[in-house]
């Protein structure tokens, strides 16, 4: 078990871990697909990988990633996951399956705030508070020019109540007052980001005259708001944001995500707009998969969140649709775009829409039907990354062709699928009128260039050897079926494992009682692995507890009976290969006694041998 929750009861704990679903829990951030044999797989949200190697068990309530090590159960993902707090970890599980936590009172009581006042939760709570009073404050009098700024947009009361939509009164403090009131206190509010501290001194309101949207995360919190401006006296930027705070990473965020991300998993593609109201209309004509970057360019940890999303694999290749406008600050971006798009498998697309409008235009001016044809109508954004780049030059001259080349022979280079490159390296030599010789020593110079940057590194396979999967394989049958295997496991000692690893992890079995004494699921898994000295052998828990058994069907005794046998068969045959060698070393004249004694422990171990050999026939 981990550390002392901030003083949540044991059994409290043990129910939140027994009615939470970690598939449910995963899926907030990472689509998951069948592994097989009841295990979930998919991108890992802790490193950047193109095969999925991020595995979960439902049945045991764990997961493990074997690129980066990481696991642990529902309440690990959490706290690493979304930086929360074992004791934050364990409150929002226990919110969502409707637990009422109780609280230790006896013994020392940590100092400063209530352990339940975790503080991701406090900000959660008061940006929840803040999204109730700014969605209020959205029908009285002097939000008119807000809903007339929906209304001319397309958007009418619904669709205001949908997407949480609210607006900052005319005061400098209402919102202050309002959630001081509640009990949050001054410092909680700054650090949120709702509130600032005014020249004098005091709690002003962050966002004043203006509407506002509720930014979410994954999971449904809102933990920060986009405010458009709406008088012309106001002197304030266009759009102004929540600032950086624990919870708002602006690098991080896509709005519209928590709408989004159901439709994006199950439709496989993403579009990406550049406005709240762009996000609106999409979803309004039928187009669920938009979301927008919130006040910065789509970003290396944007596409992060949507490749989890899209399950953006080697083996599966989803859609990331860019909408920009088709002036030169659109081109410019999907241009910037284009240089992160080696970053997804999948397949890139821009859209522009007619005349430049952005989706809430074209939907006001031709309907629902508009967008959802710009968004059929894409191009693959290397094609449009090539034309607008040879568009720039005078292709009627020598000097404007050659240019022209040397420009557009990198973003060829650069293309991800390698037998397209080909392919564009001919169009381009047709589009600028050239041989195909000299374009295509252009790509290759270009590809030789940015060898040594554009060179991924390569995970190596390391096949174990056969022992060493075998004794894995033990393992496994201890942590994920101790029920049956327990009885014929914690009779075979560490001896039987030659792996020093897999020998401290057999031991820490022993310490957390043994095999026999446990039942199965996290519980026991959590206790295998706070028992292991090693730290290699304590990662390798998480990792052996949701790795697939290597049998067809379900486990039996029979199969953990062969899996033993050849456990100790292993270290029966290396035992007999060390004596052999002891053995032929020894002088049999000179070493009489010592002789005849190797000689006769080498006849008994070649019948136990046999013996286990005749039990293990059957194949694993």
């Amino acid at each position: 078990m981990y550390a002392v929750a901030g003083r949540v009861k044991d059994e409290d704990i043990a129910l939140v871990r027994d009615r939470t679903s970690i598939a449910d829990v995963i899926s907030e951030t990472v689509t998951l697909r069948s592994a097989g044999g009841g295990n979930l797989k998919g991108l890992c949200p802790f490193h950047d990988e193109k095969t999925p190697s991020f595995n979960v068990s439902p049945a045991r309530g764990v997961y493990f990633c074997h690129g980066c090590g990481q696991g642990g159960d529902a309440i690990k993902f959490l706290m690493d996951a979304e930086h929360l707090s074992f004791v934050e970890s364990v409150e929002r599980l226990a919110g969502k399956a409707g637990i009422q936590l109780r609280y230790d009172t006896d013994g020392p009581q940590p100092t400063g705030p209530r352990p339940q006042a975790g503080q991701r939760q406090r900000l959660i709570a008061a940006h929840a508070s803040a999204v109730e009073f700014y969605r209020d404050q959205l029908g009285s009098a002097g939000a008119r020019k807000a809903r007339e700024f929906l209304a001319e947009r397309g958007f009418g009361r619904d669709a205001a109540e949908k997407y949480g939509c609210g607006f900052a009164p005319d005061s400098w403090d209402a919102l202050s007052k309002h959630l001081r009131l509640q009990g949050f206190t001054a410092e909680e509010l700054i650090t949120a980001g709702l509130s600032k501290t005014a020249r004098s001194g005091s709690l002003i309101d962050r966002f004043r005259r203006r509407l506002l949207w509720p930014i979410r995360d994954l999971s449904g919190d809102v933990i920060g708001f986009g405010a458009r401006k709406l008088f012309d006296d106001d002197d304030g930027p266009k759009y102004l944001n929540t600032p950086e705070t624990p919870l708002y990473k602006k690098s991080h965020v896509l709005y519209g995500i928590d709408h989004a991300k159901r439709e994006i998993a199950k439709r496989g593609r993403a579009v990406i707009v550049e406005g709240y109201t762009d996000v609106m209309a999409c979803h309004e004509a039928g187009e669920p998969t938009a979301v927008a970057t919130c006040g910065t360019a789509f970003g290396v940890d944007h596409i992060g969140v949507l490749r989890r999303l899209l399950m953006d694999s080697d083996s599966f290749t989803g859609e990331i649709i860019y909408t920009f406008d088709g002036d030169a600050a659109g081109q410019k971006a999907a241009l910037r775009a284009f240089e992160e798009d080696q970053r997804f498998v999948g397949r890139t697309f821009i859209a522009v829409s007619p005349d430049n409008m952005d989706p809430c235009d074209l939907r006001l001016a031709r309907g629902d039907l508009a967008v959802r044809d710009m968004i059929a109508g894409r191009e693959p954004l290397v094609d449009f990354a090539l034309r607008h780049t040879i568009a720039r030059f005078d292709l009627d001259t020598v000097e404007g062709r050659v240019e022209a080349m040397r420009r557009a022979a990198p973003l060829v280079a650069k293309i991800k699928d390698r037998e397209k490159r080909p392919e564009y390296a001919r169009k381009l030599a047709g589009d600028l009128g050239m041989d195909l010789e000299p374009v295509q020593r252009a790509v290759n110079n270009a590809l030789r260039g940015e060898a040594a940057d554009q060179r991924a590194p390569r995970q190596q396979s390391v096949a174990g050897s056969p022992q060493r999967l075998v004794e894995r394989e033990a393992l496994k049958l201890a942590l994920q079926e101790p029920v049956l295997a327990g009885p014929m496991f914690d009779a075979l000692g560490p001896e039987n494992y030659a792996d020093p690893v897999l020998a401290e992890l057999r031991e820490a079995v022993a310490r957390a009682g043994g095999a026999c004494s446990a039942t199965g699921g996290v519980v026991w898994i959590e206790k295998v692995r706070d028992a292991c000295a090693d730290l290699g052998a304590q990662g390798l828990v998480s990792e052996l507890a949701v790795e697939p058994l290597r049998v067809d069907g379900p486990v039996d005794p029979r199969y953990v009976q062969v899996t033993l046998a050849r456990l100790q068969g292993a270290a029966v045959t290396t035992r007999i290969r060390d004596l052999k060698s002891k053995v032929q070393r020894l002088n049999p004249v000179t070493h009489k006694d010592q002789y005849l004694a190797l000689a006769g422990e080498l006849f008994s171990l070649e019948q136990q041998a046999r013996a286990l050999r005749d039990q293990a026939a059957g194949g694993m």
